[in-house]
């Protein structure tokens, strides 16, 4: 038999509903056929016929043909439609999604593998018994599915565990991330207040620095200007004070000349003349003397 590329049960289960498709494919004929041969028994029955009468019998059999194989269509559609019901309903008791792709129906080389397919199928099947084309729904899910669906169920319940312990991790982390954050804005909050008081410390500091500046100012300028004037005044008396001295001297040098002048004259001034020459004259003897 060609292969559909699925497994052994999904390939019988593909065979039994192209069996019921050539039943139904059969029926349908069988009544295209009926059709054709109720016409060649009522209508046919003398040897000659006009053309009205050939078209007349003609669109009967058409209109007829035409209902039967729109009925056929319509029921196919319906019958292909509970057919992928019962695959999704099945597929969701797994807590499966599945898609179709309605481009590969058309697809000429699948069609004719499913062609091949069916023929292998119908010579294999001439062999045996005709199988009633009527097949029950699909089962349920039995025992390799409840397997399935209890190893899924455990690597769920595995995961779960995993993602509970890295919860608790998490959290854990988080607590502390809490803690961490309480203590630094704590600490924060503490530096700002000890910022705030320095800040005003250094404020304060500050203003009585520049109070004191202020005050050396206003006292070197006060002082300046004492100083200026103390020592215009100074300048202007030391001016006044430099006249009197030239003149206290000129009068000294005056009197100390009128008192030599009065002086000599005197003779007491004479004789200690005479004396201080005497005693010159004696020294110079003396002098001599000691000389030789």
């Amino acid at each position: 038999q060609a292969e559909l590329g699925v497994n052994e049960h999904h390939q019988n289960e593909v065979v039994s509903y192209m069996r019921f498709a050539r039943f139904k494919r059969g029926m349908c004929l069988k009544t295209v056929d009926s059709c054709f041969q109720d016409l060649k028994d009522s209508r046919l029955v003398e040897e000659t016929f006009t053309v009205d009468e050939v078209i007349d019998m003609l669109d009967g059999l058409q209109s007829v043909v035409h209902s039967e194989v729109e009925s056929e269509l319509i029921n196919t559609t319906y019958t292909n439609v509970l057919l992928l019901r019962q695959l999704f309903s099945q597929a969701e008791k797994w807590y499966l999604k599945l898609q179709t792709d309605v481009s590969d129906l058309e697809n000429r080389e699948l069609l004719d593998q499913v062609a091949e397919f069916e023929k292998s199928d119908y010579t294999s099947s001439n062999k045996k018994s005709t199988a009633d084309p009527i097949k029950p729904k699909l089962a349920p899910l039995n025992e390799g599915g409840s397997e399935l669906l209890n190893k899924t169920v455990a690597h769920l319940q595995e995961e779960n565990e995993k993602l509970k312990t890295r919860l608790r991790t998490i959290e854990t982390q988080a607590t502390a991330a809490l803690d961490e954050k309480s203590k630094l804005e704590k600490s924060l909050r503490d530096l700002q207040m000890i910022q705030g008081d320095q800040k005003n410390n250094a404020n304060q500091d500050i203003t009585e620095l520049e109070n004191k500046v202020a005050a050396l100012k206003s006292q070197f300028e006060k002082t300046l200007n004492d100083t200026t004037a103390n020592q215009k005044f100074l300048e202007e008396d030391l001016v006044t004070t430099k006249h009197d001295l030239l003149k206290v001297q000129d009068q000294l040098s005056t009197a100390e000349k009128e008192l030599e002048k009065k002086f000599q004259q005197t003779a007491a001034y004479r004789n200690m003349k005479e004396i201080l020459t005497k005693k010159n004259e004696q020294i110079k003897d003396l002098r001599r003397r000691l000389s030789k």
